[in-house]
């Protein structure tokens, strides 16, 4: 049974996955985090666009452990965009095809991006139950900033510790 009155720190765990400038080859690999210890995991990504961009191609991987072991597209189909954070702090439901998305490519916009992930949508029977946002094809003039951070929520059993790598 959930406690209502519980502050949010007691229901969530919060995992910083990177910070800075990233979203270029190897660079835009978030860590992994371990799912072994909750239900589900909101993945938060916040970019600060510089100018000249082209837009970073968003995927998801899953791994067998947070060293990134036999790593392998995880799927999804769906998340929740705001191309423009400056102008309204609105979230829009987002379709994703081919498990991959793209960020926005309009010059000095902020923008947030979060996909939610039931730890049942890993391999788990293949022993998979880490994750992490990976993002390439990145480019601009001037640097991006970036955040991804992950939310690790439906602790299994009471006072878990995520891993991470």
């Amino acid at each position: 049974m959930s406690n209502s009155s519980a502050r949010l720190d007691e229901k969530v765990k919060t995992v910083l996955g990177t910070v800075g400038l990233i979203l270029t080859t190897t660079v835009g690999d978030a860590k992994y985090v371990s799912l072994k210890g909750y239900a589900k995991c909101q993945i938060i990504l916040v970019l600060g666009d510089g100018t000249s961009l082209t837009a970073a191609d968003i995927t998801l991987q899953q791994a067998t452990a947070v060293a990134g072991t036999n790593e392998k597209p995880l799927g999804f189909t769906r998340m929740l965009a705001n191309v423009d954070y400056g102008t309204a702090q609105v979230m829009a439901e987002t379709a994703v095809t081919g498990n991959t998305f793209k960020t926005q490519t309009t010059d000095s916009k902020n923008s947030m991006y979060i996909i939610d992930v039931n730890a049942s949508s890993l391999d788990v029977a293949g022993g998979f139950d880490c994750l992490r946002l990976d993002a390439t094809a990145h480019a601009a003039t001037a640097s991006r900033g970036c955040v991804v951070l992950y939310n690790l929520y439906e602790p299994r059993f009471s006072g878990i510790t995520p891993l991470t790598d």
